[in-house]
């Protein structure tokens, strides 16, 4: 990364799956939040529905339906960083018949702390999530020793 360059934030998706494709647009309105707070920066939001047989195929906000959520406010979200083995990897992670949600978005909230690391000559060079039920299974070992 240059001088020139702008700062970001760590960048992070998650996929998020809607079993027999139902989303109720719970949660949707804490994205909003999030993001005019200005702790995350949204760059792209799909949904994919994968099929019965397996396949898999981009679905359009105006074909969700996500209960009494007005998906248009995601209208226009798109950086087009996502593209079709995206869909094929998030449709691997969900079962037949479900869709999902693919996020990608920047941490903003990190943005001055990597600046500061890197004006230091550190660099980022990884980043992960846990799954919520590996922590819990490792807090219970440890209760038990």
């Amino acid at each position: 990364m240059t001088d020139a360059e702008p700062t970001m934030g760590p960048i992070s998706y998650l996929i998020v799956e809607f079993p027999g494709n139902r989303m109720t647009g719970e949660g949707l309105a804490e994205l909003i939040e999030l993001s005019d707070r200005g702790i995350i920066r949204v760059l792209d939001l799909a949904f994919v529905t994968r099929h019965d047989d397996g396949s898999v195929t981009a679905a359009e906000l105006q074909e969700i339906d996500s209960g009494d959520f007005d998906m248009t406010v995601f209208h226009g979200v798109s950086a087009g960083l996502l593209d079709q083995s995206d869909f094929d990897d998030a449709a691997a992670a969900i079962e037949p018949g479900s869709s999902a949600g693919i996020l990608l978005f920047e941490n903003c909230w990190a943005t001055r702390f990597v600046a500061g690391l890197r004006n230091g000559g550190a660099e980022l060079v990884a980043a992960g999530y846990i799954p919520l039920a590996d922590i819990a299974a490792a807090l219970d070992a440890t209760e038990t020793d």
